[in-house]
C-alpha cells in the first residue's frame, strides 16, 4: 500500500449512479466465469450526466480464450487489445472495451509506448463492480500505475507548475491518438477537477521509478496514428453499428455533419479506410 494506491482505492470506490452499476453487472454477467472487474471512466463520469450520451466501461476478464465463444475475437482481443462492444441497457447506451487482467496491468504501465489505457485511467474512474476482493485488488493495482507513467512519460520542465504538467502531459497523449475533440480538451480534463490532480499529483510524482525514461512521443504519434487507424478497422468487424458510433462521435465533438451512407454500412471495414483520410486531411480529426 502507498499513498497514491489510498487515493485511487477511494476514488474507485466513490458511489455511482445506480444504472451505472446496473449496466456494469449486466456486461459482467455476459462473461460468466471469465469477468473479474468493470470500471466506468470518460466524459459521462466527469460530466455526472447519463441521458442521451454513451457511457464509456472496461470490462476486465481473467482470459480471453475464457471469456470468447469465438476464437477469432479472442485472438482479435490479445493481438490488438482492446476489442470494444456497444450495449444498452434500461434506455442507456455505452460501449466497454474488453481486456486481461494481464493487459490491463502492462497496459497502465511504461512497459509499453501505447498511450490509450494509462492516458485513460491517470483520470477519474470508477471500480463499478468487481467478481471478489483479489479481483478488486489487481484493478486497484493497474490503475494506480496510471498517474506515474503518465507523469513520467511527459517528463517535467524546469519551473514547470503541477496543474501545468498534467495539461501539457494529457495534451501529448492526445496527440497520439486520432481525435475529433476540441484542441483545448486536454486542458479541460485537468480543469474541471483541479484539486483531485494537486491531491494525485504528489504521490504520482513519489511513485516514478528511477529509471523512468520521458521523451518518445514522435515515436508514440506514428505507432498510435497508425495503431488508431488498425483498431477503427478492427471495429467494423467486432462493434455493431461501429460505422455509425464513428461518426456520430466526430460530429458530436468536431461539429461535422457525417451522414453514412448505405453502402458504407454494408462495407464497413471499406467505409473506414477510406473515411478516415478524408477526415484527418479536413482537420475534422488529428
Amino acid at each position: 500500500m502507498t499513498p497514491l494506491t489510498d487515493l485511487v482505492r477511494d476514488e474507485l470506490s466513490t458511489p455511482v449512479d445506480p444504472r451505472v452499476a446496473a449496466m456494469a453487472r449486466v456486461i459482467a454477467d455476459r462473461y460468466p466465469g471469465s469477468a473479474r472487474a468493470v470500471l466506468f471512466y470518460g466524459s459521462c463520469l466527469r460530466a455526472g450526466s447519463l441521458d442521451g450520451l454513451m457511457l464509456d466501461f472496461y470490462l476486465i476478464v481473467s482470459d480471453y480464450g475464457d471469456a470468447y465463444d469465438k476464437g477469432w475475437l479472442a485472438v482479435a482481443n490479445r493481438l490488438i487489445p482492446p476489442n470494444v462492444f456497444p450495449f444498452e441497457h434500461d434506455g442507456l447506451i455505452a460501449k466497454y472495451a474488453v481486456l486481461s487482467e494481464g493487459d490491463f496491468d502492462r497496459l497502465n504501465g511504461l512497459e509499453t509506448r501505447n498511450v490509450s489505457v494509462w492516458a485513460r485511467f491517470a483520470q477519474p474512474s470508477r471500480l463499478v463492480w468487481a467478481v471478489d476482493d483479489t479481483a478488486r485488488d489487481r484493478a486497484i493495482a493497474a490503475v494506480s500505475r496510471a498517474a506515474p507513467t503518465l507523469l513520467a512519460a511527459a517528463g517535467r520542465r524546469n519551473g514547470e507548475a503541477l496543474l501545468d504538467w498534467w495539461r501539457r502531459a494529457f495534451a501529448l497523449t492526445y496527440s497520439v491518438e486520432l481525435r475529433a475533440e476540441r484542441g483545448n480538451r486536454a486542458q479541460s480534463v485537468v480543469d474541471a477537477d483541479p484539486d483531485r490532480y494537486e491531491r494525485f499529483g504528489v504521490p504520482a510524482i513519489a511513485a516514478i521509478s528511477a529509471d523512468a525514461a520521458s521523451g518518445g512521443w514522435a515515436r508514440r504519434r506514428i505507432e498510435g496514428k497508425l495503431l488508431s487507424i488498425v483498431r477503427l478497422a478492427k471495429a467494423s468487424l467486432t462493434y455493431a453499428g461501429g460505422i455509425d458510433y464513428l461518426a456520430w462521435k466526430i460530429n458530436r465533438h468536431a461539429g461535422t455533419k457525417i451522414e453514412i451512407k448505405p453502402w458504407q454500412r454494408r462495407w464497413p471495414l471499406i467505409a473506414a479506410l477510406t473515411l478516415v483520410p478524408r477526415l484527418v486531411k479536413s482537420g475534422a480529426i488529428r
